[in-house]
């Protein structure tokens, strides 16, 4: 596994996010996975890959080949996925207005939605699919702009398909799906599983919930961008089964004994969930952290935690997982 490292991890909060602080530096692998884990060589993984099947008995790569692959973190759970000439894109969310969401009062409902295609265009150029995992501002609202700047499919419920139509999405990139759908693209495949959003609280609950059965007038403020569903995907890509998911929460049934190599896993949540997580799936050899800093914070600056990362990072190495933590705009390549 190789990383490249654009800065250092900065800021106060960092300095709560137990053991992520410090001085540390990704190009190190050990540093990277925590202290006594064994950095994954390229053959190994290679091996694993070649004669992965998931549940279906489909085989993990295309012949079983590995190829290099390469992740982009644009914080929250923006991430690119490149193998070649194949890109795929999930949540990408890269204009990152301030809401408030980690002071105490809370993010403001009414925060208005703010489109930068400057930024977006500064950070990507093309993609094949975007893969919307939910319908919450920080997932879907640049996905209009992205969408038709690549052409790319957008995976999605319908109701973030009627939140994209919209605002001003075109349908025919749209691809409304469910969980259980096996897709072949060029270069790879997605397969999508229901899943949940992450609950908190007394009452177990999370911000904006509902549905759109209808196209809805254009949404305006964070509230107009309801959850509408939450899926997990897996991205099978050169020869690599990667599973993301955009909260801490999932559903164990959808994902009993799916066999993956890698895992994008979110703090948070019900305690305990990321032990449960790596006990319904089949062992896991890589968990990268997603969906952890403060996306109030601009995204060329080093991220800062929006909470302690200690839990995250035991659960993976408890479970026998190399624990891989980025920067923003950092790349990993596996």
């Amino acid at each position: 596994m190789k990383v490249s490292r654009r800065g250092m991890l900065a800021g106060a909060a960092a300095a709560g996010a137990a053991g992520v602080v410090g001085a540390i530096g990704l190009e190190s692998q050990s540093e990277a996975a925590g202290a006594g884990s064994k950095p994954r060589q390229a053959a190994g993984a290679a091996d694993r890959a070649g004669s992965a099947v998931d549940r279906a008995g489909r085989p993990a790569g295309a012949g079983g080949e590995r190829h290099a692959v390469e992740l982009t973190w644009f914080g929250t759970h923006a991430w690119q996925i490149r193998c070649g000439k194949s890109v795929v894109l999930t949540d990408p969310w890269f204009t990152r207005f301030k809401t408030g969401t980690f002071t105490p009062q809370g993010a403001d409902p009414k925060t208005k939605l703010v489109i930068k295609p400057e930024v977006i265009d500064k950070h990507l150029s093309t993609a094949d699919a975007i893969l919307v995992h939910h319908g919450h501002y920080d997932h879907l609202a640049d996905v209009p702009y992205v969408a038709q700047k690549t052409k790319a499919t957008v995976l999605c419920t319908e109701t973030h398909a009627n939140l994209l139509r919209a605002m001003r999405t075109p349908n025919d990139l749209l691809s409304p799906v469910r969980g259980g759908e096996y897709l072949p693209f060029e270069g790879f495949a997605i397969e999508v599983f229901p899943s949940l959003h992450s609950c908190g609280g007394k009452r177990h609950t999370y911000a904006y919930p509902g549905y759109r059965y209808a196209v809805p007038p254009r949404p305006r403020v964070i509230e107009d961008l309801v959850e509408g569903g939450t899926l997990a995907y897996v991205i099978t890509i050169g020869g690599l089964r990667i599973l993301s998911l955009s909260t801490a929460n999932f559903d164990p049934n959808a994902l009993r004994d799916l066999q993956v190599d890698v895992v994008l896993a979110a703090p948070g949540g019900e305690p305990g969930i990321t032990d449960r997580l790596l006990r319904t799936i089949k062992p896991v050899r890589t968990v990268i952290a997603t969906h952890w800093d403060d996306f109030d914070k601009p995204l060329d600056e080093p991220s800062v935690p929006w909470t302690d990362l200690t839990p995250l990072r035991t659960s993976a190495q408890k479970a026998g997982a190399e624990f891989v933590l980025l920067d923003h705009l950092q790349k990993v390549t596996l």
